[in-house]
Protein backbone atom coordinates (compact mmCIF):
# COMPACT_ATOMS: atom_id res chain seq x y z
CA UNK A 1 0.00 0.00 0.00
CA UNK A 2 1.10 3.49 -0.89
CA UNK A 3 -0.38 6.87 0.52
CA UNK A 4 -0.07 8.36 -3.51
CA UNK A 5 0.34 7.02 -6.90
CA UNK A 6 3.21 8.79 -7.31
CA UNK A 7 4.73 7.01 -4.32
CA UNK A 8 3.30 3.44 -5.83
CA UNK A 9 4.54 4.13 -9.77
CA UNK A 10 8.30 4.91 -8.15
CA UNK A 11 8.07 1.66 -6.52
CA UNK A 12 6.22 0.00 -9.86
CA UNK A 13 9.47 1.12 -11.82
CA UNK A 14 11.67 -1.37 -9.42
CA UNK A 15 9.15 -4.47 -10.28
CA UNK A 16 9.45 -3.08 -13.93
CA UNK A 17 13.08 -2.96 -14.11
CA UNK A 18 12.91 -6.68 -12.41
CA UNK A 19 11.46 -7.76 -15.82
CA UNK A 20 7.81 -8.62 -13.84
CA UNK A 21 4.22 -6.72 -14.41
CA UNK A 22 2.88 -4.67 -11.80
CA UNK A 23 -0.78 -3.09 -11.09
CA UNK A 24 -1.53 0.09 -9.01
CA UNK A 25 -5.23 0.33 -8.14
CA UNK A 26 -7.03 2.66 -5.80
CA UNK A 27 -7.68 1.61 -2.34
CA UNK A 28 -9.53 2.90 0.78
CA UNK A 29 -6.47 5.21 1.76
CA UNK A 30 -4.09 5.06 -0.54
CA UNK A 31 -3.13 2.85 -3.18
CA UNK A 32 -2.33 -0.98 -3.97
CA UNK A 33 0.67 -2.35 -5.78
CA UNK A 34 -0.36 -6.06 -6.88
CA UNK A 35 1.78 -8.48 -8.61
CA UNK A 36 1.70 -12.17 -9.87
CA UNK A 37 2.32 -14.58 -7.47
CA UNK A 38 5.76 -16.00 -8.88
CA UNK A 39 7.06 -12.66 -8.42
CA UNK A 40 5.94 -11.62 -4.97
CA UNK A 41 8.77 -12.72 -2.86
CA UNK A 42 11.68 -11.73 -5.17
CA UNK A 43 9.52 -8.21 -5.35
CA UNK A 44 9.51 -7.69 -1.59
CA UNK A 45 13.08 -7.98 -1.17
CA UNK A 46 14.17 -5.58 -4.33
CA UNK A 47 11.31 -2.92 -2.68
CA UNK A 48 13.17 -3.59 0.66
CA UNK A 49 16.51 -2.61 -1.05
CA UNK A 50 14.82 0.28 -2.86
CA UNK A 51 13.44 2.10 0.83
CA UNK A 52 16.89 1.39 2.02
CA UNK A 53 18.78 2.88 -0.47
CA UNK A 54 16.03 6.09 -0.84
CA UNK A 55 16.66 7.28 2.55
CA UNK A 56 18.11 10.74 2.75
CA UNK A 57 17.44 11.39 -0.48
CA UNK A 58 16.91 13.43 -2.84
CA UNK A 59 19.25 15.35 -0.72
CA UNK A 60 18.38 18.88 1.35
CA UNK A 61 19.58 21.61 -0.88
CA UNK A 62 22.71 23.34 0.33
CA UNK A 63 22.45 26.71 1.69
CA UNK A 64 24.78 29.67 2.56
CA UNK A 65 24.07 31.78 5.64
CA UNK A 66 25.53 35.20 3.93
CA UNK A 67 23.88 38.42 2.63
CA UNK A 68 22.49 38.17 -0.78
CA UNK A 69 25.10 40.70 -2.92
CA UNK A 70 23.93 43.11 -5.80
CA UNK A 71 25.08 42.00 -9.07
CA UNK A 72 28.40 43.09 -10.03
CA UNK A 73 28.11 44.71 -13.48
CA UNK A 74 30.21 48.11 -13.67
CA UNK A 75 33.73 46.93 -13.09
CA UNK A 76 32.81 43.71 -15.22
CA UNK A 77 31.93 46.08 -18.18
CA UNK A 78 34.67 48.47 -17.34
CA UNK A 79 37.38 45.89 -17.94
CA UNK A 80 35.56 44.91 -21.25
CA UNK A 81 35.75 48.41 -22.23
CA UNK A 82 39.44 48.76 -21.10
CA UNK A 83 39.65 45.16 -23.29
CA UNK A 84 38.59 47.49 -26.42
CA UNK A 85 40.51 50.15 -26.00
CA UNK A 86 43.80 47.64 -25.93
CA UNK A 87 42.43 46.20 -29.14
CA UNK A 88 42.29 49.67 -30.35
CA UNK A 89 45.69 50.61 -29.78
CA UNK A 90 47.04 47.62 -30.61
CA UNK A 91 46.30 48.60 -34.52
CA UNK A 92 47.61 52.08 -33.70
CA UNK A 93 50.78 50.57 -31.91
CA UNK A 94 51.66 47.29 -33.46
CA UNK A 95 54.79 46.86 -31.15
CA UNK A 96 52.53 46.66 -28.23
CA UNK A 97 51.84 42.97 -29.39
CA UNK A 98 55.06 42.37 -29.56
CA UNK A 99 56.32 43.76 -26.51
CA UNK A 100 53.22 42.80 -24.33
CA UNK A 101 52.13 38.96 -25.54
CA UNK A 102 52.86 35.97 -23.79
CA UNK A 103 55.92 34.61 -24.91
CA UNK A 104 57.92 31.52 -22.77
CA UNK A 105 61.45 32.37 -23.82
CA UNK A 106 61.00 35.88 -23.44
CA UNK A 107 59.63 35.12 -20.06
CA UNK A 108 62.30 32.80 -18.78
CA UNK A 109 64.79 33.55 -20.62
CA UNK A 110 65.27 36.95 -20.65
CA UNK A 111 62.82 38.07 -17.14
CA UNK A 112 60.12 40.04 -18.94
CA UNK A 113 57.53 38.39 -16.62
CA UNK A 114 54.88 41.56 -17.77
CA UNK A 115 54.18 39.49 -20.47
CA UNK A 116 51.81 36.92 -17.93
CA UNK A 117 49.71 39.88 -17.23
CA UNK A 118 49.66 42.08 -20.17
CA UNK A 119 49.04 39.15 -22.46
CA UNK A 120 45.43 39.38 -21.10
CA UNK A 121 44.71 42.52 -22.87
CA UNK A 122 45.89 41.61 -25.96
CA UNK A 123 44.00 40.12 -28.71
CA UNK A 124 44.61 38.69 -32.06
CA UNK A 125 41.07 40.09 -34.19
CA UNK A 126 37.96 41.66 -33.61
CA UNK A 127 36.07 38.28 -32.77
CA UNK A 128 38.81 37.14 -30.40
CA UNK A 129 38.40 40.45 -28.30
CA UNK A 130 34.26 40.42 -28.69
CA UNK A 131 33.67 37.10 -27.85
CA UNK A 132 36.50 37.45 -24.68
CA UNK A 133 34.53 40.72 -23.68
CA UNK A 134 31.32 39.41 -24.02
CA UNK A 135 32.13 36.29 -22.14
CA UNK A 136 33.98 37.66 -19.63
CA UNK A 137 30.95 40.01 -18.65
CA UNK A 138 28.73 36.92 -17.95
CA UNK A 139 31.33 35.04 -16.05
CA UNK A 140 33.09 37.95 -13.99
CA UNK A 141 29.73 39.16 -13.03
CA UNK A 142 28.89 35.98 -11.97
CA UNK A 143 31.85 35.70 -10.06
CA UNK A 144 32.40 39.09 -8.26
CA UNK A 145 28.71 38.53 -7.23
CA UNK A 146 29.89 35.76 -5.14
CA UNK A 147 33.00 36.52 -3.74
CA UNK A 148 32.68 40.34 -3.48
CA UNK A 149 34.39 43.29 -5.61
CA UNK A 150 37.90 43.64 -4.02
CA UNK A 151 38.66 40.17 -3.15
CA UNK A 152 36.75 38.56 -6.64
CA UNK A 153 39.22 40.39 -8.47
CA UNK A 154 42.40 39.76 -6.35
CA UNK A 155 41.68 36.06 -6.74
CA UNK A 156 41.14 36.27 -10.44
CA UNK A 157 43.62 38.58 -11.48
CA UNK A 158 45.85 35.82 -9.27
CA UNK A 159 44.59 32.98 -11.41
CA UNK A 160 44.86 34.53 -14.29
CA UNK A 161 48.05 34.81 -14.36
CA UNK A 162 49.19 31.57 -12.62
CA UNK A 163 47.09 30.31 -15.52
CA UNK A 164 49.61 32.07 -17.87
CA UNK A 165 52.64 31.65 -16.56
CA UNK A 166 51.96 27.88 -16.18
CA UNK A 167 51.04 27.48 -19.81
CA UNK A 168 54.26 28.92 -20.65
CA UNK A 169 56.01 26.80 -18.28
CA UNK A 170 54.27 23.03 -19.78
CA UNK A 171 56.57 24.75 -23.30
CA UNK A 172 59.48 26.08 -22.34
CA UNK A 173 62.41 25.51 -23.53
CA UNK A 174 60.07 25.49 -26.58
CA UNK A 175 58.61 28.06 -28.83
CA UNK A 176 55.27 29.47 -27.22
CA UNK A 177 53.34 32.51 -27.80
CA UNK A 178 50.04 33.49 -26.83
CA UNK A 179 47.72 36.60 -26.32
CA UNK A 180 44.17 37.04 -24.90
CA UNK A 181 41.69 37.40 -21.75
CA UNK A 182 40.24 33.70 -22.64
CA UNK A 183 42.67 32.74 -19.54
CA UNK A 184 41.10 34.65 -17.40
CA UNK A 185 37.37 34.13 -18.36
CA UNK A 186 38.19 30.48 -18.08
CA UNK A 187 40.04 30.88 -14.33
CA UNK A 188 36.56 32.94 -13.29
CA UNK A 189 34.56 29.78 -14.49
CA UNK A 190 37.48 28.36 -12.67
CA UNK A 191 36.59 30.11 -9.43
CA UNK A 192 32.98 29.76 -9.66
CA UNK A 193 33.65 25.97 -9.99
CA UNK A 194 36.47 25.70 -7.07
CA UNK A 195 33.69 27.92 -4.65
CA UNK A 196 31.08 25.69 -5.16
CA UNK A 197 33.08 22.64 -4.70
CA UNK A 198 34.28 24.36 -1.34
CA UNK A 199 30.25 24.99 -0.39
CA UNK A 200 29.07 21.46 -1.09
CA UNK A 201 32.21 19.17 0.58
CA UNK A 202 31.33 21.80 3.77
CA UNK A 203 27.86 20.48 3.70
CA UNK A 204 27.09 17.88 6.63
CA UNK A 205 24.14 15.86 4.28
CA UNK A 206 24.75 12.24 3.12
CA UNK A 207 25.43 12.49 -0.58
CA UNK A 208 27.46 15.38 -0.35
CA UNK A 209 29.88 13.78 -2.50
CA UNK A 210 27.30 13.41 -5.32
CA UNK A 211 27.17 17.25 -5.13
CA UNK A 212 30.54 17.61 -5.20
CA UNK A 213 30.70 16.03 -8.38
CA UNK A 214 28.12 16.86 -9.94
CA UNK A 215 29.91 21.10 -9.81
CA UNK A 216 33.04 19.58 -10.85
CA UNK A 217 30.95 18.02 -13.99
CA UNK A 218 29.15 20.97 -14.39
CA UNK A 219 32.32 23.22 -14.68
CA UNK A 220 34.22 20.87 -16.66
CA UNK A 221 31.16 20.33 -19.19
CA UNK A 222 31.31 24.44 -19.70
CA UNK A 223 35.27 24.14 -20.12
CA UNK A 224 34.77 21.51 -22.53
CA UNK A 225 31.75 23.00 -24.95
CA UNK A 226 33.71 26.63 -25.35
CA UNK A 227 37.70 26.15 -24.38
CA UNK A 228 38.54 22.71 -26.29
CA UNK A 229 37.37 23.33 -29.82
CA UNK A 230 37.96 25.86 -33.10
CA UNK A 231 40.40 27.95 -34.95
CA UNK A 232 43.30 28.39 -33.24
CA UNK A 233 42.40 28.04 -29.65
CA UNK A 234 44.88 27.99 -26.65
CA UNK A 235 43.49 24.73 -25.15
CA UNK A 236 46.37 25.05 -22.74
CA UNK A 237 45.59 28.47 -21.35
CA UNK A 238 42.49 27.23 -21.06
CA UNK A 239 42.98 24.18 -18.85
CA UNK A 240 45.72 26.15 -16.67
CA UNK A 241 43.75 29.07 -16.64
CA UNK A 242 40.74 26.29 -14.76
CA UNK A 243 42.75 24.87 -13.63
CA UNK A 244 44.29 27.90 -11.36
CA UNK A 245 40.93 29.23 -10.66
CA UNK A 246 39.39 25.53 -9.51
CA UNK A 247 42.30 25.36 -6.91
CA UNK A 248 42.12 29.20 -5.80
CA UNK A 249 38.20 29.13 -5.27
CA UNK A 250 38.66 26.02 -3.29
CA UNK A 251 41.40 26.90 -1.06
CA UNK A 252 41.24 30.86 -0.63
CA UNK A 253 37.55 31.42 -0.46
CA UNK A 254 35.63 30.04 2.61
CA UNK A 255 31.93 30.38 2.16
CA UNK A 256 31.10 29.67 6.04
CA UNK A 257 32.76 29.12 9.06
CA UNK A 258 33.82 25.54 9.85
CA UNK A 259 30.42 25.40 11.93
CA UNK A 260 28.14 26.90 9.55
CA UNK A 261 24.82 25.93 10.01
CA UNK A 262 23.42 26.68 6.79
CA UNK A 263 26.59 24.24 5.48
CA UNK A 264 24.80 21.77 7.51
Amino acid sequence: MFPTSAAGFDHGLVVLAMGHAYWLLPADGGFRLLVEPPALAAVREQLACFERESEGWPPRPVLEDQPARKTELVTPMVWSLALLAAFWMQAARPAWTTAGALDAQAVFDRGEWWRVGSALFLHADTGHVVANALSGILVFSAWLSTAGRLRGWLLLALASVVGNLAAAAMSYPGPYRSLGASTAVFAGLGLLTGRAIRVVQQADHPHRWRAVFGSLGAGLTVLALYGAGGVQVDLAAHLTGFAAGLAAGFIFVNPCAPACPAAR
